[in-house]
């Protein structure tokens, strides 16, 4: 997880009290390069949310114990990065193929039986 990401959540939860999680998400992953604060403000504002209404949002870390349980559980979990899947309770990390995920469910499927 890079040092921009935790803010970069929260934005995204900031954007979806407008109406907006998509819009925002879409913009963050365009422009990955500008995720710091005064970006995401401007995003806000580009996708035309209430920019008051989302500063204080993310100033004031609205959302930011949710996020941090969030990434507690996905740790304890297993979970070290981004992407990660379950299938059945087993960990798939990374990008992955299709054929690993092929793989995995043919054989849970296989076991069913």
């Amino acid at each position: 997880m890079h040092n921009l990401a935790p803010k970069a959540h929260e934005a995204g939860q900031c954007a979806h009290e407008q109406g907006k999680f998509w819009e925002m998400h879409d913009r963050m992953f365009e422009h990955q390069d500008k995720l710091a604060i005064d970006d995401l403000r401007a995003a806000a504002r580009e996708l035309g949310m209430d920019g008051e209404k989302f500063d204080a949002c993310l100033d004031g870390g609205k959302f930011a114990e949710h996020i941090q349980a969030e990434i507690a559980a996905g740790q304890e979990a297993g979970v070290a990065g981004t992407p990660a899947f379950f299938i059945n309770g087993r960990l798939l990390s990374g990008a992955q193929p299709f054929e690993e995920f092929k793989e995995i469910i043919d054989k849970e499927l296989a076991s069913a039986k």
